[in-house]
């Protein structure tokens, strides 16, 4: 079995299998396909990988070392043969993935393949899939294409019928907490404990661990979930929740938005900030791109707690069944044993359900306030 720990793929934790897939293809006995498909949950190191592949395939040795100048300036984000797309707004537009399939047309300037990963390939539309198909079909022999998505389910059948799929696995909290201590100098106990809480989810677990107060917000999260007692508590914690995921969505927003203008003035000579008739357009777009991409962040911080409050749940349950297994949530487990003695594990498995349920309305447009209201209304008449 190969060696995930080797070169490009040291990060790539918990992911033998999909390593050794990727590995066997760039060897003399492989075949390289042209176009893959690699799915997993969120965390589980989507991009990660793509990257390191993308890395193995430039490789000067042709073994992913990860020493030289193609490996690190593909992990780099700074190859010129390699393009990656990521989207923090809802949707990637169509024409950006014009532009990728002009880029997929070009041959290689400096290396033997032109790369194209396009992480979160699940927020194409389907009219965006149609222009990707073309090229994802026929290809140029030196050009190879990376989808990213939680699920293969997530792409239209056309393109994921055209792609090698290859599937990672959620890796387990100790080789995270692994991965923390070695790759970011974390301290033993905090990266077991932010890895835990992370639940497999590479980068909540870094955000945990390095984020000041992270962990403790959550605890407070999941103890407040815990005590809700009556619709009107449920009510005031579901505005207080919106409020805060709208507040860090609007930071960062702003944030990105503020970078991204003063790029764009840089870039047209304008340093007194007064914008001629003929750019007020690209202006105004930035400014729409900047509402998506907050209306994005409210639900991915949403998505977050709702996650949280399904270890919670899923804590209760464990207990209420007494399987035995360890608590993901052992901060609050006083108040796990008490919910789990205020009600049955039928009601409990029925509020895990209702948590996906919220997670569908957030991501079909419902209303967020609306979902989590609903959802901790019946949690707080449910456990008590």
């Amino acid at each position: 079995m190969a060696d995930p720990g080797f070169g490009v793929w040291a990060d790539v934790v918990g992911q033998d299998s999909a390593v050794a897939q990727f590995r066997r293809s760039t060897s003399p006995q492989g075949s390289l396909a042209q176009a893959w498909l690699i799915t997993g949950p969120p965390g589980s190191g989507r991009s990660t990988a793509a990257r390191a592949f993308a890395a193995t395939l430039q490789c000067e040795t042709g073994t992913g070392c990860g020493q030289c100048r193609a490996c690190r300036t593909v992990l780099a984000n700074t190859h010129p043969d390699v393009t990656v797309v990521a989207t923090d707004k809802l949707s990637i537009a169509k024409e950006e993935v014009r532009g990728l399939v002009m880029t997929a047309q070009r041959a290689p300037a400096t290396g033997r393949h032109r790369v194209l990963i396009v992480e979160d390939a699940d927020r194409m539309s389907a009219g965006t899939f149609n222009v990707l198909l073309k090229s994802i079909e026929e290809p140029p022999p030196s050009t190879v294409w990376m989808l990213c998505a939680p699920s293969a389910e997530d792409l239209a059948p056309t393109i994921r019928s055209r792609c090698r799929l290859v599937t990672l696995a959620v890796p387990s909290s100790e080789v995270v907490a692994e991965l923390l201590r070695r790759r970011d100098g974390v301290e033993a106990n905090l990266a077991v404990r932010s890895a835990r809480a992370a639940q497999g989810h590479i980068g909540l677990a870094l955000r945990y661990a390095t984020q000041e107060g992270a962990l403790a917000a959550r605890e407070d999260s999941a103890r407040t979930l815990l005590n809700l007692r009556g619709a009107g508590q449920a009510v005031l914690a579901a505005q207080g929740l919106v409020d805060r995921a709208t507040a860090e969505a609007k930071e960062h927003a702003d944030a990105v938005a503020t970078e991204e203008k003063e790029r764009f003035l840089r870039s047209a000579g304008i340093d007194d900030a007064k914008v001629p008739p003929s750019l007020r357009a690209q202006v105004r777009q930035l400014e729409e791109d900047a509402k998506r991409r907050q209306t994005r962040l409210v639900r991915d911080v949403l998505d977050r707690y709702l996650l949280d409050a399904h270890s919670v749940l899923r804590d209760v349950l464990s207990h209420q069944l007494g399987t035995g297994s360890e608590l993901v949530n052992v901060e609050v487990a006083g108040e796990i044993e008490q919910a789990a003695a205020g009600a049955a594990a039928k009601t409990t498995l029925g509020l895990l359900e209702a948590i996906q349920v919220a997670r569908d309305r957030i991501s079909g447009n419902v209303p967020p306030l609306l979902a989590i209201e609903a959802l901790l209304s019946r949690i707080a008449v449910s456990l008590h």
